[in-house]
């Protein structure tokens, strides 16, 4: 199946580029698609944040790539445990670098769910 993911092009000022399209604010890319996503900040996610993608699936989504915001941190343990009760994977890092890492690996055709926080 042909991918058509969405590039990100440009992060910072609140929002993302995406594809040449600004999107203010948090933004989560499930099967190819961006959608906005209410996440403010890594303290306060849920795993209710990451509905979209448990109800992907693991065949859909390998695993979460999450931007966590400015400086990498450990998400909650709820969030963690959510996903990994789904078989989902979770990696996580800095949103600069999370983005960076997702154009990088839609290229390779991994099949990942991006969850952005907006710096």
């Amino acid at each position: 199946m042909a991918r058509n993911a969405p590039s990100v092009d440009a992060f910072g000022g609140g929002g993302f580029r995406l594809s040449g399209d600004w999107h203010e604010g948090s933004v989560l890319i499930i099967e190819d698609a961006a959608q906005s996503w209410p996440a403010k900040s890594l303290k306060d996610l849920t795993p209710a944040d990451f509905e979209a993608v448990i109800s992907a699936g693991s065949l859909a989504v390998e695993f979460v790539l999450l931007g966590v915001g400015p400086t990498n941190a450990l998400p909650p343990k709820p969030v963690r445990e959510a996903l990994a009760s789904a078989g989902i994977g979770l990696e996580f890092m800095d949103t600069p670098t999370a983005a960076r890492t997702y154009n990088l690996l839609t290229a390779e055709g991994r099949r990942l769910a991006a969850a952005l926080i907006a710096i």
